[in-house]
């Protein structure tokens, strides 16, 4: 087999080599990213009656994902190390389904934490897995394959809160049923995905370990899983991706309650909807031009600059120019973060991608716990429902700060190599 052909990806068969096929797998996994996170948000009222939960008991339900996704995100780096990428995302999706079924289970509130916390694990440890899996399948098409996954993320916050209650309920009958079938289409994907993904065999042998090791010699060293966390190039990635995961998370959480506070409630579903649509075309628009933006600054600082603007027509318009604002900052959140996920498969070497990412999760997502924090006190201590989104904008300043920062590594970001062919030792 030539060096060309031993870099393609191939069906699972053993046939032609498949480049749809290998997208089509990323999106499927992108898209369990978030099928299940989304699901309660829809029958949230209906859980709430049922089970009797307070206002603070919904809160630390919503909060349990994403802390989730701070503190798993290098466990699941672990876990490539130790089994691959493959054998790490199937694993995700597995618990991410289970845990979506048990919820449907639930007699109280503790079992609908500790529900919700398996479904937010499973999540976490997928999220590292993907770009690693990006990089062993399509390692001259990253930031491409990236967009492609990003996009089914996107859908699959889009589905659950689509389809839940008009399609699902009269369906299923009860929202603990609407559970269980999002949780059954995760481990449908799931075993999807483990049929049909390449096998070691079929990927290029410079990239054996994207998935599990199925050497027979014993004597590859162990791969590494703890970030390099002295690494400044990490924090200013991870406080990158932190300040957009904080201003999408704040402004999905403050939007409403700000918005009642100006008498202008009428306006909150639109402005809503926007939020999240608006990351559509932006996964859209960089299927065709990630791979040319990744290695740039301009994006970033032109992203936060948007945010900075959407921010002002939220704060000082009314009807449709705060529906606009809030489109604005989903699109530009969904720039940012599919540009900082294409990054860890080109600046880090194919064993490290799992540690880059993992380290750029667990920073990125602690952000997004701290920073809605802040914009509830700027909000108490000032009186100013304004003020909630100041550290929201304080966020993109500091985007713009760590891009300038980092400008000659993302210069120096390019597509991987073609692999070259392994030659066994004599």
């Amino acid at each position: 087999m030539t060096a060309k052909a031993a870099a393609l990806p191939v069906a699972a068969s053993g046939g032609a080599p498949s480049l749809v096929l290998c997208l089509v797998l990323l999106w499927l996994g992108g898209a369990c990213l978030r099928l299940t996170i989304l699901a309660p948000p829809p029958v949230i009222s209906l859980i709430h009656a049922e089970l009797q939960l307070s206002e603070t008991q919904i809160g630390l339900l919503s909060g349990i994902p994403a802390a989730l996704f701070a503190c798993a995100a290098v466990p699941g780096a672990l876990f490539i190390a130790r089994f691959g990428a493959l054998a790490t995302l199937v694993f995700g999706i597995v618990c991410t389904g289970a845990g979506s079924a048990l919820r449907g289970a639930a007699p109280d509130a503790a079992f609908l934490y500790a529900a919700t916390a398996l479904t937010g694990f499973g999540v976490a440890v997928m999220q590292p897995a993907l770009p690693s899996l990006v990089r062993a399948w399509l390692p001259e098409r990253t930031a491409f394959a990236t967009a492609v996954y990003i996009n089914g993320l996107l859908l699959g916050e889009v589905l659950p809160v689509a389809l839940t209650v008009p399609v699902l309920l009269p369906l299923v009958g009860s929202w603990r049923m609407a559970f269980v079938v999002w949780g059954v289409l995760c481990a449908l994907v799931g075993a999807v995905i483990l049929l049909l993904a390449p096998r070691p065999a079929a990927l290029p042998s410079a990239l054996p370990k994207a998935l599990p090791n199925t050497s027979s010699a014993g004597t590859a060293p162990p791969r590494r899983w703890w970030p390099d966390w002295r690494c400044a190039l990490t924090w200013r990635l991870g406080i990158m991706m932190g300040s957009v995961n904080a201003t999408y998370f704040a402004t999905n959480f403050f939007l409403p309650r700000y918005l009642h506070a100006m008498g202008q409630e009428e306006v909150t579903g639109p402005a809503l909807v926007a939020l999240n649509v608006g990351q559509i075309p932006a996964s859209i628009l960089l299927l065709f031009v990630s791979g040319q933006l990744v290695r740039r600054i301009w994006p970033y600082v032109a992203s936060a600059v948007l945010c900075l603007v959407a921010l002002g027509c939220i704060v000082f318009g009314q009807g449709a120019a705060v529906v606009a604002g809030a489109g604005l900052v989903g699109f530009a959140a969904a720039t940012v973060l599919i540009l900082m996920l294409a990054l860890p498969p080109r600046l880090s070497p194919p064993d490290d991608v799992h540690r880059m990412t993992a380290a750029m999760l667990t920073i990125g997502y602690t952000c997004a716990l701290i920073v809605p924090v802040l914009s509830g006190l700027a909000w108490d201590l000032s009186g100013v429902s304004a003020m909630a989104f100041a550290p929201i904008a304080l966020c993109a300043i500091v985007l713009t700060g760590c891009a300038f920062a980092s400008r000659s590594r993302l210069a120096r970001a390019s597509a991987p190599a073609a692999p070259q062919p392994h030659r066994l030792p004599t």
